[in-house]
């Protein structure tokens, strides 16, 4: 078998459609076709079966993606050798986390571990949901629970703090908020409370909040409309530093906690590679997770 159609098979076998597969390799669709077309006349099998909804594997294809996965580490493994530790790390590492962490966090330390390593390529992916490792949407990803089945690395990247905040001028043109009753009386900003993707998200249910009448399922809007003068809203610390004009209000009722845990694919535990960068992503988070909410108590 050609490494480079077991290449194009995994990738159709991930992102289930052409299109997607050709994306990812930067190749146009009907290469990708060719591709999937000359593996499977050279192995004798049907290994996707066609639709208009996309690419499934076939069982023939499904009991290649294994060993073609293996094959794709053996290769990873061995650029890993050839590079040595010498160089630092090379290549290009995608990282998906909800975007808090990726918004406020990540650009910094990604940064840093990028100036130490030159031929280093970082991608993070920003998306307000869970990743799919299997599928390699990600080399590793951070959550906000941690995962309790499949076959995955998974470590505590943070501990990270959450305040009631609210902007100086909305403050000083709306009633006090000296008790969390208090907070009913005022517009709420928050997550739109279908699109919850995980229980650790949902706030305003741990501090007895009703309605929001401002939601979206983005930290980022949650912020700028706080810095708008708004409402209410629960911020993470950590990015607070960002947005000067914002208080905190009820810090002595109101101080949530929660983590980041850091994912990793199970087979990356044998990845030099993987295992430097996780490392050096962990110190960096938890310097800035402590160095931002260490200015965010300063204001």
């Amino acid at each position: 078998m050609n490494w480079d159609d077991i290449r194009v098979f995994l990738a159709v076998g991930r992102a289930e459609s052409l299109s997607g597969a050709g994306r990812g390799l930067r190749l146009d669709a009907a290469t990708v076709a060719r591709r999937v077309a000359r593996l499977e006349e050279g192995c004798g099998q049907v290994l996707f079966l066609k639709s208009p909804q996309g690419y499934r594997l076939t069982e023939a294809g499904a009991r290649l993606m294994p060993h073609a996965e293996a094959a794709e580490r053996a290769m990873a493994a061995g650029a890993e050798d050839l590079a040595g530790q010498a160089s630092g790390l090379t290549g290009q590492i995608r990282l998906g986390a909800p975007d808090g962490c990726a918004n406020y966090l990540l650009p910094q330390v990604t940064a840093a571990i990028c100036d130490a390593n030159p031929g280093l390529e970082v991608q993070i992916v920003a998306l307000p949901r869970v990743f799919n490792l299997s599928r390699r949407e990600a080399d590793m990803a951070i959550a906000v629970s941690q995962p309790t089945g499949g076959r995955q690395l998974v470590q505590k990247l943070a501990d990270y703090r959450l305040s009631l905040v609210a902007d100086e001028g909305y403050l000083a043109r709306h009633p006090p908020i000296r008790t969390p009753e208090d907070v009913n009386g005022h517009r709420v900003v928050g997550y739109i409370p279908d699109m919850i993707f995980d229980k650790e998200l949902d706030y305003l249910a741990e501090i007895g909040g009703g309605g929001v009448p401002l939601a979206s399922n983005s930290v980022a809007v949650q912020l700028m409309w706080l810095r708008a003068g708004a409402g209410v809203g629960v911020v993470h610390d950590f990015a607070m530093p960002f947005a000067p004009g914002l208080r905190r209000v009820l810090t002595a009722e109101v101080s949530l906690s929660r983590a980041f845990w850091l994912i990793r694919h199970a087979d990356d535990r044998r990845s030099d590679r993987m295992t430097r960068f996780a490392e050096a992503l962990v110190g960096g988070v938890r310097r800035e997770v402590a160095r931002l909410e260490a200015l965010a108590a300063a204001q």
